[in-house]
């Protein structure tokens, strides 16, 4: 359980990292690969992906064999868990935008479908990379059936995932565009799976490992450094391509492990305070994009009528909105969708 907490932790502070990097982005401007925010506000999702596969491998793995009905219980869960709150940001930013929406955008987004068929088919930033996790779990059963009965299959898929991965960063995206020129190619999830399948086998090969403290802090501490120093600069794409793509990915990895391993108990306060960021963390990352608008709009009006606040009482005040907002939806609405979720799949 205290594994799982820190996860938790973990989850909980990528997730208002890349709230805190949109909210500075989207006031003082674009962040450069150089700068720590402007790195978190890409590999923060990655974070998300590779926490993914280690939760759900240590949730699923001693459960599943995986059979036809309990790959249909894992579906149903999943649904339950993602598609409600998927929707109700979909629609809030289709009534924000005040354009009407592309009947086939919606219904892939509806459905799910767009990220397996248009990935770049989203109404908010975010909602890709939900899109993403969609395909990572259909990769997911096969991860556990040949992990469990056919391990050189499990060898031959992980080498084909890692270099499509590598295709990706040495061939596919091109240093010399920037990202925005090369977002649909990036979010592409095919181009991310490798990070769901880093926690996934994070999980398989050192859940039951004895690693001791000294080792835990040693990959902690080499993760953050690379992070924070790693010589990169210019155009985010520089992130995502070339030696830096497998610096930074074992970056995710290396912190991830740690997490896992940890068994550090935070004091009561600090503790409610992250497993809150952790449970509601999705919720935090889907919302944050719609309270600043509505914030925004909202300062516009003051700053039109009454009184011009700087940029910074705005991020505080959408920061703020959208955790207590995320906090409602969390318990109010997303766990009575999981709740409803487990009652119609008894596994």
């Amino acid at each position: 359980m205290n594994r799982l907490h820190n996860l938790d932790y973990l989850r909980g502070l990528a997730a208002f990292g890349i709230m805190l990097y949109h909210h500075l982005s989207w006031t003082t401007g674009k962040m450069m690969s150089d700068s720590f925010m402007g790195r978190v506000g890409v590999y923060g999702v990655s974070i998300f992906y590779v926490l993914s596969g280690l939760t759900l491998y240590f949730v699923y793995f001693d459960k599943m064999t995986p059979t036809r009905k309990e790959i249909l219980a894992f579906t149903k869960k999943r649904i339950f868990r993602i598609f409600p709150l998927l929707w109700l940001a979909t629609f809030a930013a289709i009534l924000l935008s005040g354009v009407m929406p592309d009947l086939m955008k919606l219904f892939l987004n509806l459905t799910g479908l767009f990220g397996f068929l248009k990935w770049d088919a989203y109404f908010s930033p975010g909602i890709w990379s939900i899109g993403n996790e969609l395909v990572f779990y259909v990769f997911f059963p096969f991860f556990i059936l040949f992990s469990k009965s056919f391990k050189p299959l499990m060898l031959a898929l992980s080498a084909i995932i890692f270099g499509i991965y590598i295709f990706f960063a040495f061939y596919k995206l091109n240093q010399n565009i920037p990202i925005s020129e090369q977002w649909k190619d990036y979010i592409n999830p095919l181009n991310q799976v490798f990070l769901f399948l880093g926690g996934y086998l994070i999980g398989y090969f050192f859940r039951t490992k004895s690693i001791s403290k000294i080792a835990t802090f040693g990959a902690l501490g080499l993760g953050i450094s690379l992070f924070v120093f790693y010589p990169v600069s210019g155009d985010p794409i520089h992130l995502v391509t070339g030696v830096a793509r497998l610096v930074f990915t074992l970056c995710c990895f290396l912190v991830c492990f740690s997490f896992f391993k940890l068994t550090i108990e935070l004091p009561s306060l600090l503790h409610k305070l992250f497993s809150f960021l952790g449970e509601a963390s999705y919720s935090v990352y889907l919302l944050h994009p719609l309270i600043f608008k509505l914030t925004l709009i909202a300062f516009t009006f003051c700053g039109n009528h009454f009184y011009v606040f700087p940029n910074w009482i705005q991020v505080v005040a959408s920061i703020a909105s959208t955790l207590v907002i995320s906090y409602f939806v969390y318990h109010y609405f997303e766990k009575y969708f999981m709740k409803l979720g487990r009652s119609k799949t008894p596994i």
